[in-house]
């Protein structure tokens, strides 16, 4: 276990953290539906009501917060934790929301890939063009679910392809230093795939060897562990959030286990990094709805348009 500080508590499953350079942190809460922001004494101001299910956020090259919206869960308490369970009776679709900061003000620019509507967007990294990747996890209704799918997109609204299908519930998804990787996470099966880019939006013609998969395995983890969102570090390593472990896992490009850094709450699910030098890493324990930060030995990526 590591030695960690609580930043704020009382959050509603917080995931997406994005580490603002005035020493806030914007996150969303998705069972209150709402992109909040954390102040480092601990104070929560609501920044927008979204509705459904905000999920992963990232800033744009406008200085709007683009967030993935899942379109709601059902949830449930146990052991005294919140958790996710399957589809509401509520939702109608997923998203692509983007939100002015400063106003909350805020519009939905994707609900649909060339009219296949989006079923539960998950994480959301842009590049130095200014367009994003972001993963389609889907919905699990009682008896089946959703094929998981990566999507490319403009902020503007101009353009979005999907580009990678299908996946099991891809979850979080980061570019490396170069941008020439881009890696996304399965949730259930604990995998890294690793997709060559051969330019902002393009993935490499590769052809796997089942059915012709666009990418690699990086890596797999054994045990009953699962994959949630993910952060680069300065050095290119993967650091993904785990659940049922309780960790951040970091997982270099070549597919080593460096250490799994531990903290209270089996639903560890998203990692950012900010504070001097991006060494400070910022976790949702978001069983116990809190946001906590921890010293970290490596420093973080310098994510586009926001650490300046």
């Amino acid at each position: 276990m590591t030695e960690f500080k609580e930043i704020a508590s009382g959050l509603r499953f917080p995931e997406g953290p994005i580490a603002m350079p005035d020493g806030s942190v914007i996150l969303v809460e998705i069972a209150r539906g709402t992109l909040s922001r954390c102040t480092p004494d601990g104070k929560v101001h609501i920044v927008a009501e979204l509705g459904g299910g905000p999920n992963g956020a990232a800033m744009g090259p406008d200085g709007k917060i683009y967030v993935c919206n899942n379109g709601g869960f059902d949830w449930h308490e146990r052991n005294g934790r919140l958790m996710p369970g399957m589809q509401p009776a509520s939702y109608r679709t997923g998203s692509i929301q983007r939100v002015d900061p400063d106003t909350g003000k805020f519009e939905t620019i994707y609900e649909n890939c060339n009219g296949r509507k989006l079923n539960g967007p998950n994480d959301i990294v842009f590049d130095a063009t200014g367009g994003f990747w972001f993963t389609d996890l889907g919905k699990t209704r009682e008896h089946d679910s959703d094929r998981g799918a990566v999507y490319y997109a403009r902020p503007d609204g101009s353009s979005i392809q999907q580009m990678i299908f299908p996946l099991e519930r891809p979850n979080g998804c980061g570019l490396s230093p170069d941008e020439k990787t881009l890696y996304v996470v399965e949730t259930p099966t604990a995998r890294v795939w690793a997709f060559e880019l051969s330019g902002p939006g393009q993935i490499k013609d590769a052809h796997g060897p089942y059915r012709g998969e666009k990418g690699r395995v990086v890596a797999g983890l054994g045990g009953y562990q699962m994959f949630d969102s993910l952060a680069i570090d300065a050095e290119g390593n993967v650091c993904v959030a785990t659940l049922i472990s309780g960790a951040v896992s970091t997982i270099t490009p070549k597919g080593e286990l460096l250490e799994q850094v531990k903290f209270p709450d089996m639903m560890v699910t998203n990692v950012c990094f900010g504070g001097p030098d991006l060494r400070t890493a910022f976790v949702t324990l978001s069983g116990t709805g809190k946001l906590v930060a921890a010293p970290w030995k490596r420093a973080g990526l310098k994510l586009n348009f926001l650490n300046k």
